[in-house]
């Protein structure tokens, strides 16, 4: 008996699916296992098929972010009507259903995988491999005969260095991530929570090596992943210039002089306190951006303070006006409907949005969204004035403002509803 995996390669779990299916190669009892990557219902359910008429015991990987969880659990159960006739082991992982892994459970998928993935994928595919019983593995969760909910506990926490950021072998390339864990657990972030309140970073030698491997298969686009660029190197809030300089001067070696490398852009912001003349000047003598992603998120002090952002609102503004006079342009994140705003909380925002857009910055704008797994996933969010909207609305027309904000209002409404339908 042998096993082959097919994920479900669409929409925000990307990452977290290259990354589980590389860590099959890294251990000799799954290195060369069958991948698949399908982007549709149809054409999981035509791969699963395949791979059961060869012999294989097929497993289905999931991976989503919350707001797509409805999505992927409408792909399930159209991939489970396609193939019903087969034994097909559905996992899901990644950030939503290590938060609900319960609701995750109910809408149809047999197995969660909670936390971090990389050795619990290991073992599920070893063990699917050999025939063995997958429900009692450390990581785990599932619903039992009599309808109980089993959960095993979150999976190990591996150190970056074990497993490869990308799948190399299918070249599924995503942006580097370098740092995972963030020391600052911003209310509304799902990132620290999944992770822990601490920095885990990948090594010099580590990114480097696999920077060469990108570079050896023609890739010429470097971008990392991390949830706060300058903390590289850094086990605190404090900065490691050393160690960010480092970084970049060798992975720029390893890529080249033609390759573009992008740092502090998406997805990895620059926090505003982090900012100085000689973090500028590094990032402008090895990256290739002159675009950086500054986390403001409010202009006030008071919504900072209580959402645990770890600066207030003159960092932010003395941020903009470093990046400007380096020859950056910073695009500023606002974070719209934070529960608890005020009038004139939200009157201190969009002053700061114009005065930031006054020295040379763009607005990135969000909308608060009540996030499994986070402090405030049970709150409600502040609906958004139209005065605000108007505001927005003027910066956007100008060219000064973007963002999914509009949307995200929408989903912010979809998690409530699904939260207070799971509320007996």
């Amino acid at each position: 008996m042998g096993a082959a995996v097919v994920a479900m390669h669409a929409r925000s779990g990307l990452v977290g699916l290259n990354v589980v299916t590389a860590a099959l190669d890294a251990d000799p009892r799954t290195a060369g296992l069958d991948v698949r990557f399908a982007k549709t219902a149809g054409e999981m359910a035509s791969h699963l098929r395949e791979v059961h008429a060869a012999g294989a015991s097929p497993i289905a990987a999931w991976s989503f972010y919350s707001p797509d969880f409805e999505a992927s659990r409408r792909d399930l159960t159209a991939v489970k009507e396609l193939t019903r006739d087969l034994r097909v082991l559905h996992v899901a992982g990644g950030v939503h259903a290590s938060a609900e892994p319960l609701a995750t459970l109910r809408a149809g998928f047999d197995l969660v995988a909670i936390g971090e993935g990389e050795r619990t994928f290991v073992s599920l595919a070893h063990a699917v491999a050999r025939g063995d019983d997958v429900r009692a593995l450390s990581g785990t969760a599932h619903i039992d005969e009599d309808g109980g909910f089993v959960s095993h506990g979150p999976g190990e926490r591996p150190e970056l260095d074990d497993f490869p950021p990308f799948n190399a072998r299918y070249k599924k390339w995503n942006a580097l991530e370098i740092t995972r864990g963030c020391v600052y657990a911003c209310t509304f972030c799902q990132t620290p929570y999944m992770f822990k309140a601490r920095f885990r970073h990948r090594s010099v030698a580590n990114v480097r090596a696999h920077v060469d491997a990108m570079t050896a298969s023609g890739s010429t686009f470097v971008r990392f992943l991390t949830p706060t660029s300058l903390s590289y190197g850094s086990s605190d809030t404090s900065v490691n210039l050393d160690a960010v300089e480092a970084l970049l001067a060798s992975v720029r070696e390893g890529a080249g002089p033609r390759a573009k490398i992008y740092f502090g852009t998406f997805p990895s912001e620059v926090r505003p306190e982090h900012v100085s003349e000689r973090a500028l000047a590094i990032l402008a003598r090895y990256a290739d951006n002159r675009t950086l992603v500054i986390g403001g998120q409010s202009g006030s002090d008071r919504i900072l303070r209580e959402t645990r952002r770890g600066h207030d609102v003159d960092a932010v503004v003395r941020a903009v006006t470093l990046c400007v006079a380096a020859g950056f342009r910073p695009d500023v994140d606002f974070l719209l409907g934070l529960p608890g705003e005020t009038n004139d909380d939200r009157d201190a925002s969009m002053k700061l949005a114009e005065r930031l857009v006054g020295l040379g910055a763009r607005i990135h704008s969000h909308a608060f969204m009540p996030l499994p797994g986070t402090p405030l996933r049970d709150a409600e969010p502040q609906p958004i004035d139209e005065e605000t909207s108007l505001a927005m609305a003027r910066l956007e027309s100008r060219g000064r403002a973007y963002g999914q904000w509009r949307k995200q209002v929408v989903t912010a409404s979809d998690l409530v509803r699904a939260r207070r339908a799971r509320v007996p």
